[in-house]
């Protein structure tokens, strides 16, 4: 589908911000900046972090595309700050976002629509973590229920050494709501989502291979060491099903626009079984980035995919 570059007017694309995750939403935002620009958009960088509130509406901006990640940015924020000033915005809207940041949340919606998702439990200071053990198992993950880019996540499969205490002091540093998931072992996936509703459809989905296991936060941006594999190799029946299942857990949040749903595929003698960890409804754009990298195998470049994504830009409510 071409677009006019002429019909989106001035657009804005919010960089930076304030969260743990700025350094690579500048960089998702060059990129998109970079994109809009040589395709003739009247497009310019705004962050919230060195800018006002009050500037942004001054700029009369007539779409934002929202390049940042992470607190203030992803949860539902700059969403609605954006409703106020009636500028229309790339990717989910105010409630969406917040769900898709809170991993709690999302999880809880999931399960009660019948979605898969590893189990899980919140847990604060005074939590009995052999009780844990004994509820969830010897392999889990503790996260901060409300943080991206695998910040303050730790991986516990040992228990000799107080290790579940001091991952759950780790994530603290991120976040005060910290919860700890069954590790899954198995194959790491992420299938990038366009559109919304009916109209949304699966990208191509993308097998991640890091070294030792470890997508942390170097091997997601920084190191060559990961490998992607696009389109993963699949069963063709298996990777629909797999798509078709990370399309209803994007509904199921009401998304729209565009994300990303995080699976991690477990294969044993009983089977394949995809568990659902997360959706990011504002996902990196960097040289490392999946969803470019799924739109490529769609036959879709990285300039078209920018557009489409600012072309659904809207408001969630009538003025």
């Amino acid at each position: 589908m071409s677009h006019d570059p002429r019909s989106f007017g001035k657009v804005a694309v919010l960089l930076g911000g304030h969260s743990a995750e700025r350094e690579v939403s500048l960089m998702s935002g060059r990129g998109v900046l970079a994109a809009l620009r040589a395709r003739g958009v009247d497009a310019h960088p705004f962050d919230p972090a060195e800018r006002s509130l009050a500037e942004l509406a001054a700029e009369r901006f007539d779409r934002a595309f929202i390049a940042l990640h992470g607190r203030l940015g992803e949860d539902g924020a700059i969403q609605g700050v954006l409703e106020l000033l009636r500028i229309p915005y790339t990717g989910s809207g105010v409630l969406a976002s917040a769900t898709a940041m809170n991993k709690l949340a999302a999880k809880r919606i999931w399960r009660c629509e019948g979605l898969p998702t590893p189990d899980w439990w919140p847990v604060h200071a005074d939590t009995d973590w052999q009780r844990l053990v004994a509820k969830l198992g010897n392999e889990l993950i503790v996260k901060p229920a409300r943080e991206g880019s695998t910040l303050g996540i730790t991986k516990v499969i040992a228990h000799g050494n107080n290790e579940l205490a001091r991952a759950f002091e780790e994530a603290l540093k991120y976040d005060e709501l910290v919860f700890v998931e069954q590790l899954i072992r198995g194959r790491e996936l992420t299938c990038a989502i366009l559109g919304e509703g009916r109209s949304a459809r699966a990208l191509p989905l993308i097998e991640i291979r890091a070294p030792a296991e470890n997508y942390d936060y170097h091997h997601k941006y920084f190191s060559d060491d990961t490998q992607y594999l696009c389109p993963a190799p699949l069963p063709p029946a298996l990777a629909a099903d797999i798509q078709a299942l990370c399309v209803r857990a994007y509904n199921a949040l009401g998304a729209r626009g565009w994300g990303r749903v995080d699976v991690m595929l477990q294969v044993d003698a009983g089977g394949a079984r995809p568990y659902l960890l997360e959706l990011n409804t504002a996902p990196g754009m960097t040289s490392h980035s999946l969803v470019p990298m799924a739109a490529r195998a769609a036959g879709l470049s990285y300039e078209d995919l920018v557009l489409e994504i600012l072309a659904h830009a809207a408001l969630e409510t009538r003025a």
